[in-house]
């Protein structure tokens, strides 16, 4: 039997500030993230739309605007992987998987406290061929598998998905850090939009 050449797809960088809380990972941008160059870019992944009843990142609004509302409010996205390849965007076809670099993110991104994963397969290669390799400091960092965003998991309705979301995301980013209590720099996470 002959197996199709897979040509191989290459990830994007992260979108983050210095000051990011919370790391959300996907596991590779699919074919419609990819034509367009942007993160949960396929119409039906409910990525945006939960984004939008958290943080006001409306699908309405620009990409740039909605990056930039994540990342004001501690949030920075990225993929575990920085390559890999697969035929269409379902998860489970991913093969010849090239993680990230999360030694150098995590040590350029400090206050990271939480690392959330969009969907059980994103943990799973971020356990399989990241966690191995990194410093104890960080393979301790909290992490959370979410519900999944993607159209292909729609079995959960909508609004489980965001109060599983809300949930964790908002303990995570109502928390003080216990270093930062006293001093004068530390800011108050944002409120939740409210829905």
């Amino acid at each position: 039997m002959r197996i199709p050449n897979i040509p191989e797809s290459a990830g994007f960088g992260a979108a983050a500030r210095d000051d990011a809380q919370v790391l959300i990972l996907g596991s590779l941008p699919g074919r419609e993230s990819l034509q367009r160059g942007e993160y949960y870019a396929h119409p039906r992944n409910a990525f945006w739309p939960l984004m939008e009843r958290l943080f006001g990142a409306s699908p309405d609004q620009s990409y740039a605007d909605r990056i930039r509302r994540l990342t004001e409010n501690g949030i920075a996205l990225w993929d575990v992987c920085a390559s890999g390849r697969r035929p269409g965007s379902l998860d489970s076809e991913i093969s010849a998987v090239i993680p990230n670099d999360f030694s150098t993110f995590l040590s350029s991104h400090s206050r990271v406290k939480l690392i959330c994963f969009n969907g059980v397969k994103a943990d799973e290669l971020y356990c399989r061929g990241v966690l191995p390799e990194l410093a104890p400091h960080f393979a301790e960092i909290r992490r959370e598998v979410l519900p999944s965003t993607s159209p292909a998991h729609a079995a959960m309705p909508f609004e489980e998905k965001l109060e599983r979301w809300r949930k964790v995301l908002d303990l995570a980013l109502r928390a003080k850090p216990a270093l930062e209590c006293g001093s004068s720099s530390y800011r108050t996470p944002r409120r939740f939009a409210q829905a």
